[in-house]
């Protein structure tokens, strides 16, 4: 086993997969939020903005799924610890420059681990369900610049991001 996989707390001596222990860890307020864009051509925005899409409330319909993805996140990804989530909030802005939309999730937890992972699938999946809800109109959309923006708690503390578009 080389130095870099004992580094490794995913890993156990053995080389796998294992979920790292976090019960020693002290319970802390944690936040993360991220960010995303969609973007799309000028009518599908357009249509979007008006309420005109065929399958109806895109953007409302869009934030829920954020809301909810975070709660299902340890289901999603492996070895994601469950979390007691205190807040989720997605929102969904117009950019009329890309065209198209930035999304923003902001989790909260008092727990012994971050809530990086459920604010970045917040974002992952109300892209993906903007994205399915006007894939009639505009099937070259782009799910672009996912990325956390900021993370606050625990013991590496507070970490932003350089610079964001």
């Amino acid at each position: 086993m080389s130095n870099q996989q004992s580094a490794l707390t995913h890993l156990d001596h053995q080389g796998e997969a294992q979920m790292v222990d976090v019960s020693e860890k002290v319970t802390t307020v944690r936040e993360a939020t991220a960010v995303g864009q969609v973007k799309m051509n000028d009518e599908t925005f357009a249509a979007i903005q008006a309420g005109n899409a065929p399958k109806g409330d895109v953007l409302g319909t869009a934030r829920l799924a954020g809301i909810m993805a975070a709660k299902q996140t340890s289901q999603l990804i492996p070895l994601c610890h469950p979390l007691p989530l205190s807040k989720v909030e997605v929102s969904i802005q117009p950019h009329s420059e890309l065209p198209g939309y930035k999304i923003q999730a902001k989790v909260k937890t008092k727990a012994e681990t971050g809530v990086e992972m459920e604010a970045l699938t917040a974002v992952s999946i109300a892209a993906l369900t903007l994205y399915d809800m006007a894939k009639a109109l505009d099937k070259s959309m782009q799910i672009i610049d996912i990325q956390l923006l900021e993370k606050i708690g625990g013991k590496s503390g507070h970490w932003q991001a350089d610079s964001v578009d």
